[in-house]
């Protein structure tokens, strides 16, 4: 017989404003103390040194995650001219070191090539895995590896200041999967300079912003209270760049048993990916066929 797991049935979302020296993990672990949680995950890492959004997950709503991972998410960064580093950012040793200092000119015009559907590879130090090892891990073994490109979209790559010649502060809107550090690199590459990240915070996480975020520390100091509870996000947040469907009260049971029921929609193409809601609250999420939906998700109420 399973083991009950321990904890509140807490669902929802909070945004946590991460801080840097801790893993995206060790937040969501915080989270799930402070608030008891039963469940708890999180919608795209950060590493340890960066900062900013990093959206938590409880209950029902880690089964949204994979709506907020798939979202556009932004990032201001610091990029540091003249040096690579192995990892790519601050942290890691300087491998290699230039003079040149390209202007602000020169930069924006690198830029244009890091936009659109472009492809990447991924840092030395990362959590892609290689034969079933983290890539990060075979290189603190000193290994060098033959990481194999993968696709991003990138939205938007701005230079957004420059307070001096050594470093650059950019903005970057792109969807998953993207290494803020890849781009740093491969445009000190692209400029014959050599580059890393020096700083970088994601500055929201599809419908996430950092500034409506909580800190850590507040995380801590309001551990077990309702006041914690108050800054919960509802789990319908999460489902945002989803069409949404209505369903009647007759269709609710239906759904969540994982069977197609009736919805009321308007502006929603057959065969499209919808959530469906009963006053307010998530049922499920499938596909809307023709005045019907079949559920794949499905939310206890």
């Amino acid at each position: 017989m399973a083991r009950k797991r321990k904890g509140r049935d807490v669902s929802g979302w909070l945004v946590v404003d991460k801080p840097a020296g801790i893993t995206s993990t060790a937040v969501v672990n915080k989270v799930r103390w402070a608030l008891e949680a039963k469940k708890a995950g999180h919608a795209g890492t950060l590493d340890p040194e960066a900062t900013g959004v990093l959206a938590v997950a409880l209950g029902e709503a880690t089964k949204t995650v994979p709506y907020i991972t798939d979202a556009l998410k932004a990032y201001v960064f610091t990029v540091r001219l003249g040096q690579a580093t192995n990892t790519d950012d601050a942290e890691g040793e300087v491998i290699a070191t230039s003079d040149l200092r390209p202007d602000d000119d020169a930069i924006k015009a690198a830029l244009g090539r890091f936009v659109g559907d472009i492809m990447q590879v991924p840092p030395q130090f990362s959590a892609v895995k290689i034969d079933g090892q983290r890539a990060y891990k075979k290189a603190r073994d000193g290994a060098e590896m033959e990481l194999a490109a993968r696709p991003l979209w990138v939205e938007e790559l701005l230079l957004v200041d420059r307070p001096d010649p050594d470093h650059v502060i950019l903005e970057m809107t792109c969807g998953k999967g993207g290494y803020v550090r890849a781009i740093a690199r491969d445009l000190g590459e692209a400029l014959d300079c050599k580059a890393h990240v020096k700083s970088l915070r994601r500055i929201w996480s599809g419908p996430f912003q950092a500034d409506d975020g909580i800190t850590l520390d507040q995380v801590e100091a309001l551990a077990g209270t309702p006041e914690l509870d108050a800054h919960l996000q509802a789990l319908e947040v999460g489902l945002s760049d989803l069409p949404e469907v209505r369903c009647l009260a007759e269709s609710v049971a239906k759904l969540r048993n994982g069977n197609p029921a009736s919805v009321i929609a308007s502006n929603v193409e057959y065969g499209e990916e919808v959530w469906a809601s009963y006053e307010g609250k998530a049922i499920a999420v499938g596909t809307y066929r023709g005045g019907e939906m079949q559920p794949a998700r499905v939310f206890v109420g």
